[in-house]
């Protein structure tokens, strides 16, 4: 994927959404090396827009570099405002696996609850269950007990 183009129009709120960040990349007196190149691309994946400070005084060097890491780490160059950089890319979506044992926390259950009297309707209640709680046979909802902590110096005066 090429260097992703934004009309003026477009990096406006990416500007102002970069004007209370800090900069998480700093580009030293080496220039840019490949391991800048990985922590920017880190950063990008991580957060999205970022601000990288290059410690140059050249102009044309610092407009060259935002050049080359917007080129090649797939990025938008979103601006250059004296040592700073910014640039812009979006966070790839993450990957989830679905673990089929384990399920959700708090889930609704049904309860029938029936009546002392034989010929009337069972009265439904709809019951959220949390993941500390259990359902009883008599559709109660019960907190699981927390395990009590014994002292160690009780435990050795025996």
């Amino acid at each position: 994927m090429p260097q992703i183009i934004l009309t003026p129009a477009q990096r406006k709120p990416f500007r102002s959404d970069a004007h209370h960040l800090d900069p998480v990349v700093l580009i030293g007196g080496d220039g840019l090396t490949e391991a800048v190149k990985k922590e920017v691309d880190a950063a990008l994946k991580a957060h999205g827009l970022i601000k990288v400070r290059v410690f140059s005084d050249d102009r044309d060097q610092r407009a060259a570099y935002l050049e080359q890491l917007a080129e090649e780490l797939d990025a938008a160059a979103i601006q250059h405002i004296g040592k700073l950089l910014v640039l812009w890319r979006p966070i790839p979506e993450k990957e989830r696996t679905i673990d089929e044992d384990r399920m959700p926390g708090p889930r609704d259950v049904k309860i029938l609850k029936y009546s002392s009297k034989g010929g009337q309707r069972p009265e439904v209640k709809q019951v959220r269950v949390l993941g500390n709680e259990r359902l009883t046979f008599g559709g109660l909802v019960k907190r699981a007990k927390k395990p009590t902590q014994k002292s160690s110096k009780k435990s050795h005066q025996k």
